[in-house]
C-alpha cells in the first residue's frame, strides 16, 4: 500500500492580486516540497482569490487567471518543483465570460481545479455544484461541470472536488466511489460562521463514507470585504477517523502521511460515460481519468502526523474571526491606521480592544469627544481603556461646535441628540483626511437592527467589527478578552466599569438605552428569531415573547432597512448577517400583523 505525503496549504490569498497570489504558491510549494511532500494541494480559487464577483464578467480577468496559472506551472519546474504535483484552484472559462453574452448552457466560466505537474497544466476539474444561498451567487457567476477528474499520482488515484460538491450528496462523491478511487481532494472557499466547525467535521465524515475514501478538505484563511475564511483543513479516513486538523485563523502548511490503496489495475486514461440511476437516487457523472505519475518514493525522515488542533470556546473563535477580518480589510485595502470614537462604553472599548490585537497600540487612535452630557465616568473610562491598550488616544470636546450650530439653528429634543452625533462624525472623518485613517464605527447587530443610531453621526465610518455581533454577545466577548488576558498574565484591555454600567448613548440628561429599548436580553432574543430565524410575529409571540413588544420591535426592525443600507461593511459571523445574506427591500409595506 503506497504511502502519500499530503500537504494542505491553508493560505491567506487577495482577490485580483494573481501574480501575488502566484507568489504565494510557489513559496509554500517549496516548503511543502521540502517536507517530502508528493502532493500539494491549495484552496478554491486561491490564484484569484475568492470570492471575484462580477470580475468574472471581465475577459481580462479570466485571460489574467489562466495565463497565470500556465506561467506558475513552467515557473514551479524552474523552481525545481517540476515532480511535485501541485493542485490549484483558479478562474477558467470555456464559453463567453461577460454577462450580456448570449447564454450557453454548456460553456462560460468556471469555478475550476488545475493539476501542475512537470511544467504543464495535465488536468483540470470544474465544480460540479454551484451554490445559490446565503453569501454565495454561483449560479450567477458559473457553469457546472459534468464530469468528475481522476488523477492517478504515484499510483492513487486521486478524485478532484471542490467546495460545495461536498456539501451536496451525490454527485463527484458518488461518482468517487465507483471510481474506486483512494483519495478525494476538496478544495474549499467556505466562510466561518459561529459553530460552523462542529458542522464540518461531520460532513466530511459523510462524503468520506460515500465515497468510501479519504477525504483531504483545506480550506482558505483570510479576510474578504464582509467573509471571514476559518481554515479549518482537515483529513478523515473512509471510516470516518479523524487523522489530522489544522488551527483555525491562521496559515498553515498541513502535512500528513496517508496510506492509500493503489488505483484500480483495471482502469485506463480517457472518458467514462455517466451511468443511469434510478429516479430519485443521487445524480452520477462522467469520470475522466489522467495518469500523472505512477510509484512514489519512500517519504523522507520519520512519518509525518499532522495533529489534531482542538477547537477553542465560542468567544474565542468569534473574537479570532474579528480580529482577521478587521486586519485583512486594513491591511489589504492599504490602510496604515484606524480611529474610533472612543466613548467609555461597552461597544466603542470592545471595538478599540479588537482594533489593537489587529493591528497593534501603534495604529490605532482613540479620540474621547466629551460633550454637555458626557460622564465623568465615561471620560474616565475610556482614558483607563487606551492607559490599559497604549493606542494613541486624544480628546477633542465637541460642545463649542455644537454651540455653534445651535446658534444659528433652532433645534429642540431628537435633534440636539442626534446633531451632537453628527458632530462628532463629521470630527472622525475629518481626522481620516487629515491623517489618512480608516474609521471604524461601533454599533453592533442589535442597534443596527432596530435602527437605533444616526445616520452619518456614530454610523460613520469605513469598516464595523460590531456589525455581526448581538449586544448579548458583545459582553460576552469582553469578559472572555478580559479573562483571557489574566490568563495570561496581562492586563485586561477593558475597563470592568465600561463592561458593568448600564448602556447610554448620553446624548440627554441621564440617559439609558433602556428608555427607547426593551432590555438587550429580551430584545436580541427576538431579534435573532426574526432576523437570523425568518419566523414571524406568530412563531415569537407563540415562544412565549410578549405580543406588544414583539409588535413594537418588529416595526424599528422594518422601518430601519434604509439606515441598514447604508451601513459600513462588517465582518460575517453568523448565519444571516445584514447585506450579503438578509436582503430585503427598502421600500415595503409588508408587515407581520397578529
Amino acid at each position: 500500500m503506497p504511502t502519500l505525503r499530503i500537504a494542505l496549504a491553508q493560505v491567506n490569498p487577495t482577490v485580483g492580486d494573481v501574480a501575488g497570489n502566484a507568489a504565494l504558491i510557489r513559496e509554500r510549494s517549496r516548503e511543502a516540497a521540502g517536507a517530502g511532500a508528493h502532493l500539494a494541494v491549495f484552496p478554491e480559487m486561491v490564484l484569484t482569490g475568492y470570492p471575484v464577483e462580477d470580475l468574472v464578467f471581465r475577459d481580462s480577468f479570466v485571460a489574467a487567471s489562466r495565463a497565470t496559472l500556465d506561467q506558475l506551472a513552467a515557473d514551479l519546474s524552474a523552481d525545481g518543483l517540476g515532480g511535485l504535483p501541485v493542485l490549484v484552484g483558479y478562474l477558467d472559462a470555456d464559453g463567453p465570460a461577460s454577462a450580456n453574452a448570449e447564454a450557453t448552457p454548456s460553456r462560460g466560466p468556471r469555478n475550476a481545479l488545475a493539476v501542475l505537474h512537470g511544467g504543464r497544466v495535465v488536468a483540470r476539474y470544474f465544480k460540479h455544484h454551484l451554490p445559490n444561498y446565503g453569501v454565495f451567487d454561483e449560479d450567477r457567476y458559473f457553469v457546472p461541470g459534468d464530469t468528475l477528474t481522476v488523477v492517478r499520482i504515484g499510483g492513487v488515484d486521486v478524485a478532484l472536488t471542490i467546495c460545495e460538491d461536498l456539501w451536496q450528496a451525490g454527485g463527484p462523491f458518488t461518482a468517487a466511489r465507483r471510481a474506486g478511487v483512494g483519495l478525494v481532494v476538496n478544495i474549499n472557499g467556505s466562510p466561518y460562521e459561529l459553530n460552523k466547525d462542529d458542522v464540518r467535521l461531520p460532513l466530511v465524515r459523510r462524503r468520506a463514507a460515500e465515497a468510501e475514501a479519504t477525504v483531504a478538505y483545506v480550506n482558505t484563511v483570510g479576510g474578504q470585504d464582509e467573509l471571514v475564511f476559518d481554515g479549518d483543513s482537515m483529513i478523515v479516513a473512509a471510516d470516518g477517523t479523524l487523522l489530522a486538523r489544522a488551527p483555525q485563523f491562521v496559515e498553515y502548511l498541513l502535512l500528513h502521511d496517508l496510506d492509500l490503496p493503489e488505483g484500480r489495475a483495471d482502469a485506463s486514461t480517457g472518458t467514462e460515460p455517466a451511468r443511469p440511476v434510478p429516479a430519485g437516487s443521487p445524480e452520477d457523472l462522467a469520470i475522466t481519468r489522467v495518469r500523472v505519475s505512477d510509484g512514489l518514493p519512500a517519504p523522507a525522515g520519520p512519518r509525518a502526523t499532522g495533529g489534531v488542533t482542538e477547537p477553542v470556546v465560542d468567544e474565542g473563535e468569534v473574537w479570532q474571526a474579528l480580529v482577521l477580518g478587521l486586519r485583512d480589510y486594513v491591511d489589504k485595502n492599504g490602510f496604515r491606521s484606524v480611529v474610533l470614537g472612543l466613548s467609555g462604553g461597552i461597544d466603542s472599548s470592545l471595538v478599540a480592544a479588537i482594533a489593537v490585537d489587529a493591528l497593534g497600540p501603534e495604529r490605532v487612535v482613540g479620540v474621547s469627544m466629551p460633550s454637555q452630557h458626557s460622564s465623568e465616568h465615561s471620560r474616565d473610562d475610556a482614558a483607563d481603556l487606551a492607559k490599559r491598550t497604549g493606542l494613541d488616544y486624544r480628546v477633542e470636546p465637541i460642545q463649542p461646535m455644537v454651540d455653534g450650530f445651535l446658534a444659528n439653528l433652532s433645534l429642540s429634543g431628537m435633534s440636539v441628540e442626534n446633531l451632537q452625533a453628527r458632530v462628532r462624525g463629521v470630527l472622525l472623518m475629518a481626522l481620516s483626511n487629515q491623517e489618512s485613517h480608516l474609521v471604524l464605527t461601533t454599533g453592533n447587530k442589535s442597534e443596527l437592527a432596530v435602527g437605533y443610531s444616526t445616520l452619518y453621526g456614530d454610523s460613520v465610518g469605513g469598516f464595523n467589527p460590531l456589525k455581526d455581533v448581538w449586544k448579548s454577545l458583545v459582553w460576552k466577548l469582553a469578559n472572555w478578552r478580559n479573562t483571557e488576558a489574566a490568563r495570561r498574565g496581562e492586563t485586561p484591555p477593558i475597563p470592568e466599569n465600561s463592561i458593568r454600567k448600564p448602556p447610554s448613548a448620553e446624548l440627554s440628561p441621564g440617559q439609558l438605552d433602556s428608555d427607547t429599548l426593551p432590555d438587550y436580553s429580551v430584545l436580541d432574543a427576538i431579534l435573532v428569531g426574526y432576523v437570523d430565524g425568518d419566523q414571524g410575529r406568530d412563531d415569537l409571540v407563540a415562544a412565549g415573547h410578549d405580543p406588544e413588544v414583539v409588535d413594537r420591535v418588529l416595526r424599528m426592525v422594518d422601518l430601519a432597512e434604509y439606515k441598514r443600507r447604508q451601513s459600513a461593511p462588517g465582518p460575517k459571523i453568523s448565519i444571516k448577517a445584514f447585506g450579503r445574506d438578509r436582503r430585503l427591500p427598502i421600500t415595503n409595506r409588508w408587515r407581520e400583523r397578529s
